[in-house]
């Protein structure tokens, strides 16, 4: 069973420990973050024999995490490196793209992205889809980094405030090859108030949560005001059940 989900300060600061670190200790970082989003996850739904599947699964951090609470879990990513991280890809791994599931409507009783979006040149249309190929009563959760929030730019942060472009090339000028994550390649610029639009505007879904993720519970009001939720939100879940 994974530990109940608890969004205290405590548990914020232990996240942004491990936020720091994500370049250099990415087994500290994607394990910490894996364990409690599993825990964020089955706080709204049962994930014994639950069939999940991980739009943008990547290496197997979030394997072993929702497969230890008992979930049968799909992978799906479009890097196949990003997939061999941590050697041999997952059984039971799908190729191909968030855009465009491969799979038949209502498959799945959870549907899970965590930091996918911002790198989709069409992050509505993957939403989409991954109500569609939830099962009705099945749960959507989708979390994603906010382009105005101080992680905006990933790696290029916090630069990205003079725009993504420039950002990109400082970088490259700095570190002598390119970001990861390319601003209009890789990485793309995402809002709360897409998203919030989005989640109000689907008829097929009931809107269980939309919170700040990593933020604690009292802090959860800065969704309420346009301006700074962009900013101090950091990252969006949406959190959905399919009718």
């Amino acid at each position: 069973m994974p530990a109940p989900f608890r969004p205290t300060l405590r548990r914020s600061w232990r996240l942004f420990r491990a936020f720091r670190v994500e370049q250099t200790d990415p087994d500290r970082f994607y394990g910490a973050l894996a364990a409690d989003s599993v825990s964020q996850v089955a706080h709204h739904a049962p994930l014994d024999d639950a069939w999940v599947l991980d739009v943008g699964g990547g290496p197997g951090y979030f394997a072993r995490a929702f497969r230890d609470a008992g979930a049968r879990y799909t992978p799906l990513d479009a890097d196949l490196g990003e997939l061999s991280g941590l050697g041999a890809p997952e059984p039971g791994t799908v190729l191909g793209s968030g855009m465009q599931l491969p799979f038949a409507d209502g498959s799945f009783d959870v549907t899970y992205s965590s930091n996918v979006l911002e790198h989709v040149p069409d992050p509505w249309r993957m939403a989409d889809e991954m109500v569609r190929v939830t099962r009705p009563g099945g749960l959507v959760f989708c979390s994603y980094t906010l382009w105005w929030g101080p992680w905006g730019g990933h790696e290029t942060a916090p630069w990205h405030y003079l725009g993504g472009y420039r950002a990109a090339r400082r970088y490259h000028r700095l570190h002598g090859h390119p970001p990861k994550n390319v601003f209009g390649s890789s990485l793309f610029a995402v809002t709360a108030a897409a998203g919030l639009r989005w989640a109000r505007e689907r008829a097929d879904v009931d809107v269980v949560a939309v919170v700040p993720r990593y933020l604690p519970r009292w802090a959860w009001w800065v969704l309420r005001v346009p301006l700074v939720r962009e900013v101090v939100t950091w990252n969006l879940a949406i959190v959905l059940r399919r009718r």
